[in-house]
């Protein structure tokens, strides 16, 4: 877990891309609010998580609203939520299951 994801942050979805060397984590933080992250794996790396940017340092609303960001700032995350279209949906969902609620 890379350290611009904190301890206290809870990980609603982790999407790959098809290669499996990419992701974006989507996470809900204590105070209601949300964030993600991009994120690669590299053999060099031996197969670990490092972040790409710092995104995580940005505040949604809604995992609804993280979600949209990510997709509009991640270039490869489009055709990876087009395959999988009830993503959305369960990301969407989260506040509704229990998860914290935006402020």
């Amino acid at each position: 877990m890379s350290s611009r994801i904190d301890k206290s942050w809870t990980v609603i979805a982790s999407l790959e891309n098809a290669e499996h060397d990419k992701c974006v984590d989507i996470f809900s933080r204590p105070d209601g609010s949300y964030g993600f992250e991009e994120f690669r794996r590299d053999v060099e790396d031996r197969g670990r998580w490092t972040p790409l940017q710092t995104y995580s340092a940005l505040v949604c609303a809604s995992p609804a609203t993280a979600l949209a960001t990510a997709e509009r700032t991640v270039t490869w995350l489009a055709p990876v939520l087009s395959q999988t279209p009830d993503l959305r949906t369960r990301i969407a969902a989260f506040a509704d299951q229990g998860g914290p609620a935006a402020e």
